[in-house]
């Protein structure tokens, strides 16, 4: 074992910290939880396993040190202490999060597990302590497709079809409406299918269901979609990433509950603005999985406005704290706020010198803070592009816009395809049902990305948009061909290659390549250069 990683580092309420909030050591993730607990804020208690365990894991061929049980066992102890539960209990158990952090922030590259701990032996103690049956059969379903597919490598089609099966049903148009009765038979449906996917028996033991989901966690480092970010934003892969084990607290505990990501301005076009996604009785995965359509704040607005108005402050704060625009993840439990991840926020070039201008002015920070901000981006090329003003064409469709600009380029319906057609030098578009950070390769060779379902804030989209990619997501109009060569939009059959218009300001779809003009931040530029050289 390495020098210095024998033991975890923890993230408790009320008790001195363990550890200075070095990235490097901890990972960006638990480094920022840290400094939100020490800033006061909500945070769940948690402990982490540094960056150095994954570099001896990837030194040992991809197996855990031996001394990991050892500081599991710490953790949780610690763990059971700050929540009054106990990982693994028959009566109160806790359940936990196992999540990835590497040093540099690689948004959906890194595997995550959720409801570890939950087996068929604690259920009727979780149900007991929480009073809540249909709380209890959803974190059951949803630890079983999650561990499946993210640990055991298994499929999430068949999953995916269950629930859909049980959605028709019952008449419902998504699972999270589904009832306790309905979850419970989705979950024995769930058991079956883990065992047909995998050749591999789900595990019921809460220790192995932890160890195998840190191991899950260590190996995605090595994927093959972790590899490529890695390599499009030079990054090292000696690296390694941090494993945070965090208690549990559930956006899917019910009506004035949910989860929710939010930038503390706008990511696309820099404006001093809260930029938030959320959806109801949900858990964090939903909305960053580009899965689900998604909500922005005026819902929470509206149903829980002691919430919103939190989260209004919280900008304030986070933005005073970090000295940049944050990207934070969180969780709504019965009405209560938990924060669970901040982090610099990705942007668009546009928007980081738009950002970098208004905080110096705002006297956030300083000429020199805001150097450093832009030193990233080439302030040379830094342009938008917008439809000419006098563009009669009709739309195809309209969808949510993620980031800005114009982008044109043929159909490509799998990424794939999209890499092989920018290789001969088509422009291309990708267009798929729903955005994943599989399709990193695709999303890097396209012009654009055109979606039918997601949010804004997704994985997908976060990394789309920081790539400097025009991307609409909730697109309803939108639908792919069975083969994967075609598509369909606003009624409007397409084939591979067909080119198509995205207008990343208004959130249309158009036919054809329509003609676009540039445009230069003249103003933004103007003043950095009249701050002289301190």
């Amino acid at each position: 074992m390495a020098e210095g990683i024998d033991s975890p580092f923890f993230i408790l309420p009320g008790a001195v910290i363990a550890a200075a909030a070095d990235a490097a050591v901890l990972g960006s993730k638990a480094a920022g939880l840290m400094r939100l607990a020490r800033a006061g804020l909500r945070v769940p208690p948690a402990f982490v396993l540094g960056t150095a365990v994954c570099r001896d894991y990837c030194a040992r061929g991809g197996r855990l040190p031996p001394e990991v049980r050892g500081m599991l066992e710490a953790g949780l102890t610690r763990l059971g202490e700050a929540t009054s539960r106990q990982y693994g209990d028959t009566r109160r158990p806790l359940l936990v999060a196992v999540r990835s952090g590497a040093p540099v922030s690689m948004p959906g590259m890194l595997e995550t597990v959720l409801n570890v701990g939950l087996t068929e032996h604690n259920l009727t103690g979780f149900l007991r302590s929480t009073g809540n049956p249909r709380l209890v059969r959803d974190c059951y379903r949803r630890l079983i497709r999650d561990f499946t597919t993210v640990v055991l490598g298994g499929a999430v089609a068949p999953f995916d079809a269950l629930a859909e099966r049980a959605c028709r049903a019952q008449g419902v148009a998504s699972v999270r409406e589904l009832d306790s009765a309905s979850l419970a038979e989705l979950c024995a449906q769930s058991l079956e299918t883990s065992r047909a996917v995998s050749g591999r028996a789900f595990p019921h033991s809460p220790m192995d269901q932890l160890e195998q989901a840190v191991d899950a966690v260590f190996r995605s480092w090595e994927s093959d979609k972790a590899r490529h970010y890695r390599r499009l934003h030079d990054l090292d892969d000696s690296l390694g990433t941090a494993v945070t084990v965090q208690a549990m607290v559930f956006g899917n505990s019910g009506s004035t509950s949910g989860a929710g990501v939010g930038f503390t301005r706008d990511p696309a076009t820099g404006e001093n603005s809260l930029y938030l996604d959320f959806l109801f009785n949900a858990q964090g995965e939903d909305v960053v999985s580009g899965r689900y359509p998604v909500h922005d704040a005026a819902p929470l607005t509206r149903r829980l406005p002691l919430v919103a108005e939190e989260l209004r402050g919280l900008k304030t704060l986070l933005e005073a704290e970090f000295r940049d625009m944050q990207d934070f993840e969180f969780t709504v439990m019965d009405g209560r706020l938990y924060l669970l991840q901040t982090r610099a926020g990705k942007r668009t070039p546009w928007a980081a010198l738009r950002m970098a201008v208004d905080m110096v002015r705002e006297r956030q920070i300083t000429p020199r803070e805001a150097r450093a901000l832009l030193r990233p981006y080439d302030l040379g090329r830094i342009e938008r592009t917008r439809l000419e003003r006098d563009v009669s064409a009709e739309p195809l469709a309209t969808a949510v816009a993620a980031s800005i600009g114009v982008a044109a380029g043929g159909v490509a319906c799998d990424r794939r395809r999209a890499v092989e057609l920018a290789a001969s030098g088509q422009p291309v578009i990708l267009v798929r049902p729903q955005i994943d950070t599989a399709d990193i390769e695709g999303i890097a060779a396209a012009e654009g990305v055109l979606t039918a379902a997601g949010g804004r804030t997704s994985h997908a989209a976060v990394v789309t948009r920081q790539l400097g990619k025009v991307c609409l997501v909730a697109c309803p109009e939108l639908t792919i061909d069975a083969d994967g060569r075609g598509c369909s939009i606003g009624g409007r059959r397409l084939a591979e290659g067909e080119l198509i218009t995205l207008d990343g300001d208004a959130g249309r779809v158009y036919r054809g390549r329509l003609p676009v003009i540039h445009e230069r931040p003249m103003q933004e530029l103007a003043e950095i250069s009249a701050w002289g050289a301190g």
